[in-house]
């Protein structure tokens, strides 16, 4: 994904992923942040949907006060219209450190999945291009969940 989280690749497990929960894959541009947070796309399906949401909120607003490009500034208001972001960002506590994985747990009928993930960026200050680049990496936490992104579907 580049900086303002829209989704530039995905591999066969995050495309799995996607077709499991939503039925099929988004056909036009997709911005993670904006498919995990609202109500529409994937948050009905995040079990531990606070913890999630107050992880990427605050990514994104780090993001929006280091980058001060009108891009991500849009995404953090768009982000902020959700019912309950505001009232979750504004019950967290400040102080709390962002931690290097997010756990995970998605449930969709029968099926529950849980993972982590950690985002990873690349670069140097004399490389913007690949500075743009995050890396997003699932890991699974159970046999199950491990057994989902293994097998066939």
């Amino acid at each position: 994904m580049d900086r303002h989280w829209n989704l530039k690749r995905a591999n066969k497990g995050a495309v799995r992923l996607v077709e499991f929960i939503l039925g099929s894959v988004p056909t036009g541009p997709v911005n993670l942040a904006d498919a995990l947070l609202s109500p529409a796309v994937l948050r009905p399906f995040v079990v531990n949907w606070q913890e999630v949401a107050l992880h990427f909120i605050r990514g994104v607003q780090a993001d929006a006060i280091a980058d001060g490009a009108p891009e991500a500034s849009s995404l953090l208001t768009r982000l902020l219209s959700y019912e309950g972001l505001p009232a979750l960002l504004q019950s967290a506590a400040l102080e709390e450190a962002p931690r290097p994985l997010l756990p995970i747990h998605m449930r969709k009928s029968d099926t529950s999945l849980h993972f982590f993930t950690t985002i990873a960026t690349l670069g140097t200050p004399q490389d913007i291009t690949v500075q743009e680049i995050r890396i997003e990496n699932f890991f699974p936490m159970d046999e199950p969940t491990n057994r989902f992104f293994r097998e066939p579907a």
